[in-house]
């Protein structure tokens, strides 16, 4: 009885810091103020920034839902635990259910509160890039895509392939998407790193085991308000016909757009619309993330000198292992998080490990 009364004492507490970082009375103040946007007859003139900002109302709403939800599913549980068993042991045999589900709600919660840094709550590009091992890469940089296709589904976001470079046999030799909802970046930037894959191969007929490796890059979009410098004389623009399946007129016509940007070298391509004008707008988009993104790498680079640490940036950076053979498991290398549902994690269900680096990397920055 006293070890239930303490948990839901912590249960409390956790809830109460909780509830000082999201803030409810602002959300519900920004969630007016959406509801006035939203009711203005021009609202609909900027179809982007309208979806923008039905996004940002449903995480609002979601969120002071939940909140809640959980404020009065722990009064009624404070409540319960006042009646002793005697008096009630069915009361008492459901409340550890009770608590194990507040739970599991509040650290959902708990979730949202380590996402505060700048840019958190915007959409992410995310590239994925083969590593070297020609078709056996290829595939295992489609599969890839295919389970953060799920997670994103799942969480309700929209995927819009920017730019896709198929391989001759089977899978992709690289891809980059753009995933739109609220904190994709948040929750993706800690997927940037490289993967890599253990499995009896499709492809080798002596079904021996092979290992795969594919580069996952994650960038925040980079909105008209923040101020990127690019000039036009450090552009180079190629035009070139798009590949792959989008109909006779994609595949006649030099629609693709390809910007190497000369001073940093980033080559960016956007082949997936129909007019060069809409390619090169995107690309120009993905070529400011970039940007943005060489900047906090060459912060963070300064930062790791300064603490006397090696800095490890981009591929040379294995961050997780899928082994499909000879046993199945799925580990995180910085965290430790691990699981033996592989199939559910190459499924989309990748919410562990995105919650874990979350906190891992909040422990790591109060210990800095």
């Amino acid at each position: 009885m006293l070890e239930l009364k303490t948990k839901v004492e912590e249960l409390r507490e956790r809830f109460e810091d909780v509830k000082k970082v999201l803030n409810p009375k602002e959300l519900e103040e920004e969630l007016k103020k959406l509801d006035e946007t939203m009711s203005s007859p021009d609202f609909w003139e900027d179809q982007e920034k309208a979806k923008k900002t039905i996004q940002r109302r449903k995480w609002i709403e979601s969120t002071l839902s939940k909140l809640n939800s959980l404020e009065k599913s722990l009064k009624d549980v404070e409540e319960l635990t006042e009646i002793t068993p005697e008096e009630d042991t069915e009361t008492w045999a459901m409340l550890d259910e009770e608590i194990q589900e507040i739970e599991k709600a509040l650290k959902e919660l708990e979730v949202k509160t380590y996402l505060s840094g700048e840019m958190d709550e915007k959409n992410a590009y995310l590239t994925i890039q083969a590593g070297a091992g020609g078709t056996e890469a290829c595939d295992w940089a489609e599969m890839l895509f295919r389970m953060y296709k799920r997670w994103a589904e799942k969480k309700g976001y929209e995927v819009e392939i920017v730019d896709i470079t198929p391989d001759d046999v089977a899978g992709i030799k690289s891809v980059t998407a753009l995933i739109k909802g609220p904190y994709a970046y948040g929750y993706l930037k800690g997927e940037q790193g490289v993967h890599r894959l253990v499995r009896i191969s499709p492809f080798d007929a002596n079904a021996r085991r092979h290992t795969s490796f594919a580069a996952v890059s994650v960038m925040p979009e980079i909105d008209e308000e923040i101020n990127i410098e690019i000039r036009p004389e450090d552009l180079k623009i190629e035009t070139f016909r798009a590949s792959g399946a989008g109909g006779q007129y994609v595949n006649k016509t030099d629609t693709a757009v390809r910007i190497t940007h000369i001073p940093t070298g980033i080559v960016v391509s956007c082949q997936q619309e129909r007019s060069q004008y809409q390619n090169k707008r995107k690309a120009l988009q993905l070529l400011k993330a970039k940007l943005y993104q060489l900047e906090l790498q060459k912060l963070e680079e300064k930062k790791k000198q300064y603490e006397g640490e090696k800095t490890d940036i981009g591929w040379g950076h294995q961050i997780r292992s899928y082994v499909f053979h000879p046993y199945k498991m799925v580990k995180d290398l910085r965290t430790g998080y691990e699981t033996g549902n592989v199939d559910a994690v190459m499924d989309g269900e990748i919410d562990e490990f995105i919650e874990s680096y979350l906190k891992w990397k909040a422990e790591q920055e109060k210990k800095n």
